[in-house]
């Protein structure tokens, strides 16, 4: 039998390889955290199969960049527009995941839901951290609404009536993705040409975003999450330097174009109050704003990604908002 000394030189050795791997590099922690939001994204998609509709038909994964392996998009419509040879008001919904996980296949259910009330609904596929760094998931975006406008006619797109839409850091990409199209200097900044005019984005459905996301220089212990999240997607260990970082805190840099939004958070979600903040800055720039928010004494206690779970009252409710929010756009 192992001697209690040898059992503790080993657990100590352990801990200490542990402690080591995760201060050398972000992918032990990265790969913990995809781990886990994959297989909670995996169930609340599976959840939602029940609610399909019938009578949606999908071109699915579509490259947008032949050049980019993770560049694929699906395309989810009414048969009846298909049919009809129709375009239709186009989602395009960014997936969330801390940009360390998540995919396209993880919502497609939600947004075949969407695409039954009338619209044509892309999801698209962008490069995750550690594997690639900021700002590759935008110029990846801006390939993609490149391929939308391009292929509009037999993917059932309006190219002048874009709605972008994304959940958690999904959202964030939303929004900044407005900023780029309706802001030169925040594109100037990121580096990017956009590839539409202001007046193609006709809106924006935001859920559970984290919309203040900076670089923490006042914070002398960022925490684990967080920490991992900034090193993986900046790729720099001391990423609280990194400049490149600032434009994460898109709440900074809205201005009056900013396109209409529809905004929604739980109570009971830890970025509750980034949403709040969006929502008063956008406002007082005079942008047209639709939030959904719930009192901290509502019936349940909702937490990120809320939305998605159609099982409760408030899910449902956000979803007949958004729908009441897109019509309002045509």
């Amino acid at each position: 039998m192992r001697t209690t000394s040898t059992i503790i030189a080993i657990t100590a050795t352990l801990v200490l390889g542990v402690w080591v791997a995760i201060e050398v590099s972000p992918w032990p922690s990265a790969l913990a955290i995809r781990y886990l939001f994959d297989s909670d994204a995996w169930r609340t998609n599976a959840a939602l199969a029940g609610r399909v509709p019938a009578g949606v038909e999908a071109r699915r994964n579509e490259s947008y960049d032949p050049g980019e392996p993770d560049a694929r998009l699906d395309v989810f419509y009414p048969a009846v527009a298909h049919a009809e040879h129709r375009a239709l008001l186009t989602i395009v919904w960014i997936h969330g995941g801390a940009f360390l996980s998540g995919s396209k296949d993880q919502i497609t259910n939600y947004a075949q839901i969407l695409a039954a009330g009338g619209y044509t609904v892309v999801t698209v596929d962008y490069s995750l951290a550690p594997e690639r760094k900021y700002p590759t998931p935008l110029r990846q975006l801006n390939a993609a609404l490149t391929y939308l406008q391009e292929n509009a006619a037999w993917l059932h797109v309006d190219p002048q009536r874009f709605v972008v839409a994304g959940d958690s850091a999904g959202a964030l990409l939303a929004a900044q993705v407005a900023n780029i199209v309706t802001s030169p200097d925040y594109a100037h900044a990121l580096g990017l040409t956009p590839t539409l005019k202001p007046s193609q984005i006709v809106g924006l459905l935001l859920y559970c975003g984290p919309y203040e996301m900076r670089r923490p220089a006042a914070a002398a212990a960022p925490g684990w999450f967080l920490r991992t999240v900034l090193w993986s997607y900046s790729g720099r260990r001391d990423f609280a330097s990194d400049p490149r970082l600032a434009t994460l805190a898109v709440v900074n840099y809205l201005t009056p174009q900013f396109p209409p939004s529809f905004i929604s958070v739980g109570n009971a979600d830890p970025l509750s109050q980034q949403s709040h903040a969006l929502a008063a800055a956008l406002r007082a720039r005079g942008v047209r704003v639709d939030s959904l928010f719930f009192a901290d004494d509502y019936a349940a206690r909702l937490p990120h990604e809320y939305q998605f779970n159609l099982n409760t009252d408030a899910a449902r409710l956000a979803l007949e908002r958004a729908q009441k929010f897109l019509t309002s756009l045509h």
